[in-house]
């Protein structure tokens, strides 16, 4: 056979020493004891640098030395579904692609008898002394079955294929797996009759065994559609209903219409209902289909070979038959508080409040799939969540929405007045859980008679409570890292001299690791531990595994004990940077298979020990030189990584999670995305993701860029390609769209970064790689990876070719460059060309992406899937293009500045579109947003948005036109490019958003209309802008044109101030100059929230900032409707939008600062796009501003309403900020954006609003000694 794989990047941990034998001189790590069984093999990419402890030579190396071909670069994907339709199909390799391919000879292995061919020639004995004596008769037998029942005790005696049985030499018989048509067979079938006949052996047969002893008894078999091929196919036990992830490689099934009366089926798959076992009624004779102990696989069904051989040993002495021992082993009775006695008709679910560090929009999208779930079975549901960005608190998700701070007192009287019969806990991360946890030990939730769905209360405490989950995890024998629990500094240091320095401190019921930090003697402890015991009572000291792998695996259980693992992720950075800030890959490179399924029964059994049902994620240390291990933690709820889980593999998690705790089995539950299989899978990817977090440090002064065991990290992206190189650079570009990849010049090399990483860590690693470094000197420093240093190596080495090769690219260096994830325009600065002439070049090579789908099976089934992502490792589309969808454009990374909101507009403009009857398509690569959910649009496509990409897009499929204005400044930054192109931009046109992005022309246009604005002028040099602060008087503002909330601005006083910002900005932008503009002081900031179309206005909101200018508007609290201004006031305001909206002549959204001093307005700033305060007035003034604005792009008729003033309530917006996470953060708000995320609540008057607002953010109104003063004093 030829061999595909359908993983690109194989045998990343090299050939294990074949010479290595276990207690019974068996190969450790071979299936075979000579030889290699396939004639060739065939791969997206082989890894010549395996970094593995166990590895012994490359896979390359070992195939040589035993004479067997490969070949790699090939798109295996396209192969897969080619052997997928037409079943397994007849090739060759061949060095030079032939003339006359017609002429091709092509050998059938069918055609000889392959089991003769694979079968022993004469008998061997293993384990001579062991019993009972087990006879195997071998068709192709894997070692591992041998190794099953040598480690059991047995005795196995392994004969030909063809040898004559004799009863009284054995026990029981063993018939294994093999090769090819069962039809060839008929001198074994022969041989199995005659043991059936005399009835007094029993007989247990797998794969080809299993279709032998059903051909034996008289069964038809049948060549099935698509072939049943990986490890990761759900069997579902007939005597249980439970469902079991099971190894197969086949393509014939039993066909069970023809089974005698006396049999029965044992197991069915549940994707395709093919049969995967038989069993005899009461005699003791079973087969399956599957591989219960195969050694690239599940360990889930191993207990068989138990079965089998209790069963020979008891042999005329059992009172029950096999088919019942089976049943009580794989029996479960779910727990009575597991299962609903009726279904809720009412659910209560707790959202995540505002924005913070540690707990970003992940929370957004796993609520609103929880809604959908609910909605699906016809459940009520009511939601508590201040926050007023999100999608979750739009109309048309929750039946109920309460804008109120998660406090346990607001829960309990929404509580009292809709009476709900169920509550989820676990999707509004640990605010939800934290509150819930008080609602429970208080008594409410007893007290209302509302039910805790999904995972038990008992379970979420235990796995929170460090001492508690400790515990209960060496009850069933694993182990955690050695720690312990302290109450003061004194204890702690008396637990770090038990468990021995350097030591870990954190402090406990925290997100995102608050207050952790390590520690190597005893004076750093103390200053942490001083620090920590501030925001918590107990304090954890832990045993420092900085070094360890770091190794994450998503579960799922539902009620009945059904156990998957969704996703397992590796952390690209050592143990000791919390996984909220390390780079990850999914799925895990550098784990040999011993090491994947250690994690994941260990996984299984730990999740099922706590009884979770639902959805968790299990953290491991792995020592990188042997097989020991910790388990870190186990999250009992929804996180940050289930949404990385879930966007990297295509399943819909949080959804699978909410029908769960409802009850529900998980093999009922379809697979959303084929439409087909069954939710009771674990996902099979044939690419590469790479998740990489942001951080936005450089906006605050005097905090550390250290990165490290507590969450500092704003925002992430995720990458997609079918190699690493590809996605790492890919996620490189998205995280900050001014680098354009694995650069080696935007650091220096600094030895201490890469020991103590900082948030630019990946271009220091460029620089030293580019400075020659080599990658154990590396490795040594940095403690990653020595696989993926060298796959860093390869871009770099790349780099210095592209670089040397001057100003002419080949086409060969062009492909090879686009494979390994180089924009254009990295390959331009690097050639010293421009992006258009790089573009040009590669369009007329037909160097183009193809389109591929994540479906969640690696192409081994139909999936009509639109989760899409552009590679250039591929030779063939996975879609047509028939052209018509209208793109919408998303935010990209949340950072400060650009966060949920933009994804609210975004997602609500693609409603928009769905309603009006248009087919959408989704650009975006955040995997924490609704916009990246599988069912939002039409098409996804999980990319970069730079130029280049959604230009390849909108080419490829044909698109009406792009609409930008819905994503924030990101799409914005993009729109002359596209529009240069010709791309057609849809609403605002890229020429009127540039008048109003570029300050010269934006203020000429305000002048000839007479609109007043802050005297300011753009300036090249230091004089000048001195003459200019002198001659208007300081305060000045000082910033750079074309910025996203207010980067590099900053407020001068002096000369001196003056200077050392003018340094500071320069750097920022080169072909920009600064802009310096009078700062108002004791003025009023007015924010106005338009659309328009044609230059018309259709609906605008007026709020007004609670604090004076000066603050940036993401900073300040809004009030809307306005309560303080004027009627005269606000005719004015109104009169300068019109104006503004007909000079730039806008059709779509944007909006205006203002400020406002002694009756005077004046414009600050003007945005063609959507801000983020237009979820917070839709919401507030019930009226959809993104509905409004969409219409009016597509160009549909709109009347204008008059909103202005609102339905009666009043809004308050309150900034959410995350300081407790920034240590030294200046905490003094000013021109630079600050805050994470806001909260928004209402009330009959704004004070009533604002109070809710704050307490929403987490702010404790103090009970006496207050304090309160408005205005300045003058």
């Amino acid at each position: 056979q030829i061999l595909v794989l359908t993983y690109p990047l194989i045998c990343n941990y090299g050939v294990p020493d074949f010479n290595e034998k276990d207690e019974h001189g068996l190969p450790k790590h071979f299936e075979w004891l000579e030889g290699i069984s396939i004639a060739a093999l065939v791969v997206g990419e082989v890894c010549e640098q395996p970094s593995h402890w166990r590895a012994k030579e490359t896979l390359s190396k070992w195939m040589e030395s035993h004479g067997v071909p490969g070949i790699s670069g090939i798109d295996t994907r396209a192969l897969t579904k080619k052997i997928r339709e037409n079943g397994s199909i007849l090739g060759r390799i061949v060095y030079e692609y032939p003339e006359n391919v017609k002429e091709l000879q092509f050998s059938d292995p069918n055609s000889r008898n392959l089991v003769a061919e694979c079968s022993v020639k004469k008998t061997m004995v293993f384990n001579e002394g062991g019993s009972p004596r087990i006879c195997a008769i071998d068709c192709g037998l894997k070692l591992n079955q041998i190794k099953c029942f040598v480690s059991r005790g047995a005795r196995v005696e392994l004969v030909p294929w063809n040898h004559n049985l004799d009863e009284s030499t054995f026990d029981g018989l063993f018939i294994s797996n093999g090769p090819g048509d069962p039809v060839v067979c008929k001198d074994t079938v022969t041989q199995v009759q005659k043991i059936l006949k005399s009835g007094k052996k029993p007989i247990f047969g797998i794969c080809l065994g299993h279709q032998l002893l059903s051909t034996a008894i008289g069964c038809k078999t049948y060549k099935i559609k698509y072939g049943n091929r990986g490890y990761n196919l759900p069997c579902i036990h007939h005597g249980t209903g439970r469902c079991f992830m099971t190894s197969q490689n086949h393509g014939f099934a039993v066909d069970t219409e023809t089974l005698p009366a006396d049999w029965e089926p044992l197991f069915t798959n549940a994707n395709d209902n093919t049969n995967e076992g038989i069993i005899h009624k009461d005699k003791p004779y079973f087969s399956v289909q599957f591989h219960p102990e195969h050694t690239a696989g599940p360990e889930d069904l191993e207990l068989l070979f138990d079965v089998f051989l209790d069963v020979v040993k008891s042999q005329g002495t059992a009172t029950t038959s096999l088919r019942q021992q089976l049943i009580q082993r794989l029996m479960y009775t779910p727990k009575p508080e597991s299962l609903l006695e009726k279904r809720p008709r009412k659910v209560l679910i707790l959202g995540s409040g505002g924005l913070s560090i540690g707990q970003a929009g992940e929370f957004d999208y796993s609520g609103s799939q929880a809604i959908k779930a609910m909605k699906e079975e016809k459940i009520q549901t009511v939601l508590i969540n201040p926050n007023i960005a999100t999608v979750q608190t739009s109309k048309g998700l929750a039946d109920k929405c309460y804008f109120l701070p998660l406090t346990p007192e607001y829960v309990e009287d929404v509580i009292k007045a809709e009476r709900p019969n169920g509550v989820l806990l676990t999707f509004g991360g640990q605010t939800a859980l934290n509150c819930g946890v008080e609602l429970e030990r208080s008594g409410v939730f007893e007290k209302y008679n509302v039910k805790i769905l999904g995972t038990p209360i008992k379970s979420i405490i235990e796995t929170e409570d460090r001492k508690i989950f400790a515990e209960r995890v060496n009850e069933i024998g694993e182990k955690v890292a050695p720690s312990e629990a302290v109450y003061s500094v004194e204890e702690a240091l008396m637990a770090a001299k038990r468990i021995g320095y350097p030591v870990m401190a954190r402090a406990a019921f925290s997100l995102g690791g608050l207050g952790s930090g390590f520690a190597d003697n005893e004076e750093e402890l103390e200053t942490l531990a001083k620090h920590a015991l501030a925001h918590s009572s107990q304090l954890i000291i832990d045993k420092s595994l900085k070094g360890w792998k770091e190794v994450e695996y998503e579960v799922v259980r539902d009620a009945f004990d059904n156990c998957i693992t969704v996703c397992n992720m590796e952390n690209l950075d050592p143990l000791g940077i919390h996984t909220g800030e390390s780079i990850v890959v999914a799925p895990s490179q550098t784990l040999n298979n011993k090491e994947y399924n250690m994690l994941r029964s260990t996984a299984l059994k730990v999740i099922r020990h706590f009884g979770v049902v639902g959805e968790c994620n299990i953290q491991y240390a792995l020592n990188p030189y042997s097989e020991e291990y910790y388990i870190i933690e186990v999250n009992a709820r929804l996180s940050r990584s289930s949404a990385l889980a879930s966007k990297a593999t295509g399943y819909p998690l949080a959804y699978v999670a909410a029908k769960l705790s409802l009850g529900v089995a998980l093999p009922s539950i379809k697979n959303s995305v084929t439409g087909v299989t069954t939710a009771c899978f674990e996902p099979s990817l044939d690419y590469c993701v790479v998740k990489i977090p942001r951080w936005d440090l450089a906006k605050f002064i005097r905090v550390s860029k250290n990165i490290g065991s507590s969450m500092k990290s704003v925002g992430e992206v995720m990458a997609i390609g079918r190699n690493f190189e590809e996605a790492f650079q890919k996620a490189l570009r998205m995280v900050e769209n001014a680098v354009t990849g694995f650069d080696p010049y935007l650091q220096k090399v600094n030895n201490d970064e890469l020991k103590e990483p900082t948030d630019k860590r990946p271009f220091v690693l460029a620089a030293a790689l580019k400075a020659n470094y080599t990658v154990d000197e590396l490795h040594s420093l940095t403690k990653i990876d020595r696989w993926f240093l060298n796959k860093m190596k390869n871009i770099i080495e790349f780099y210095k070719e592209v670089e040397e090769s001057g100003s002419s690219l080949s086409n060969d260096q062009l492909l090879h460059a686009k494979r390994m994830g180089f924009s254009d325009k990295q390959l331009a600065e690097a050639t010293k060309v421009t992006e258009l002439a790089i573009r040009q070049q590669r369009k007329e090579a037909g160097i183009i992406p193809y389109v591929k789908q994540i479906d969640t099976v690696a192409g081994e089934w139909p999936a009509a899937t639109n989760y899409l992502y552009l590679t250039y490792n591929a030779s063939e589309y996975d879609i047509e293009f028939p052209g018509g969808y209208t793109i919408v454009v998303g935010s990209g990374v949340y950072r400060i500045g650009s966060s949920v909101e933009f994804d609210w507009c975004a997602v609500g403009c693609l409603r928009e579109l769905r309603n009006l009857g248009k087919s959408t398509i989704m650009i975006n690569y955040n995997p924490e947003t609704v916009s990246t959910d599988y069912d939002m649009c039409d098409r996804l496509y999980f990319e970069e948005i730079t130029f280049e990409v959604v230009m390849d897009i909108y080419e490829l499929e044909h698109s009406e036109g792009i609409i930008l204005s819905m994503g924030g400044q990101l799409p914005n930054n993009i729109a002359m490019d596209l529009h240069r192109q010709q791309a057609k931009v849809l609403g605002t046109s890229p020429e009127s958003i540039d008048s109003a992005e570029n300050r010269f022309k934006f203020s000429r246009m305000l002048d000839r209309k007479g609109i007043l604005q802050p005297r300011w002028k753009e300036l090249i040099n230091h004089e000048s802008a001195i003459q200019f602060c002198h001659e208007v008087g300081y305060p000045c503002l000082v910033r750079p044109s074309y910025v996203l909330s207010g980067a590099a601005m900053n407020v001068a006083y002096s000369d001196q101030d003056l200077m050392t910002y003018l340094t500071a900005a320069s750097q920022v932008s080169k072909e920009h100059p600064v802009v310096i503009s009078k700062f108002l002081q004791e003025a009023k900031e007015i924010d106005v929230d338009a659309v328009a179309a044609d230059g018309e206005i259709l609906c605008m909101a007026v709020s007004e900032h609670v604090e004076n200018a000066g603050v940036h508007s993401g900073d300040a609290t809004l009030v809307t409707p306005p309560q303080d201004l004027n009627a005269e006031t606000l005719e004015n305001i109104k009169r300068i939008t019109r104006d503004v909206a007909g000079l730039l002549d806008v059709t779509g959204p944007f909006n205006m600062q203002i400020i406002a001093k002694n009756n005077e307005l004046k414009v600050i700033e003007c945005n063609v796009r959507v801000s983020r305060s237009f979820p917070f007035v839709s919401k507030t003034l019930n009226h959809d501003f993104v509905a409004t604005a969409t219409r009016a792009i597509v160009g549909l008729p709109v009347e204008p309403v008059e909103v202005l003033h609102g339905v009666g309530k009043v809004g308050v917006k309150v900034p959410q900020f995350s300081f407790s996470r920034l240590a030294g953060a200046d905490v003094q708000l000013g021109v630079e954006m600050s805050s994470t995320g806001e909260v928004a609540c209402f009330g009959d008057n704004r004070y009533e609003a604002y109070l809710k607002g704050m307490m929403s953010t987490g702010f404790q109104i103090p009970k006496k000694a207050i304090l309160l003063s408005i205005g300045s004093f003058k």
